[in-house]
């Protein structure tokens, strides 16, 4: 994998395809929800067919269509069709990316957004 940093906050090149910090925040904003939380934390295990998903949240197919469309939709998700059954299993580029992006992201770096700020100006204290 070929991750280079250009700034946090604008984009990261990922196999050669630019990730936008929109992109990020769609990512972040599919793991806001504790189905897809679940339904990750299942596949960490290994790839797993629809209908295992449904059997081990106890939800029904068209909810579990619908996070999986959003899973995928981000690509945190990848997805194989074998006959009748679709099997999912976790992007681990993905994740990378993304593990990379919140350590980056919470890590002091010299090009911070916050250097045009002037510290200790206001009289907060």
């Amino acid at each position: 994998m070929n991750i280079l940093k250009i700034n946090t906050f604008k984009c990261i090149y990922m196999t050669k395809k630019v990730i936008t910090i929109e992109d990020k925040v769609e990512v972040l904003k599919a793991l806001a929800d504790k189905n897809r939380l679940l339904i990750l934390e299942m596949l960490s295990c290994g790839e797993l067919c629809a209908c295992d998903i449904i059997d081990g949240l106890n939800l029904t197919q068209p909810t579990i269509s619908h996070h999986m469309k959003i899973l995928q939709h981000c690509k945190l998700v990848n997805s194989r069709k074998e006959g009748k059954w679709v099997f999912y299993s976790i992007n681990e580029e993905r994740v990378t990316a993304l593990q990379k992006f919140i350590r980056d992201l919470t890590s002091y770096k010299e090009d911070c957004v916050c250097k045009g700020t002037n510290k200790g100006s206001c009289h907060c204290k």
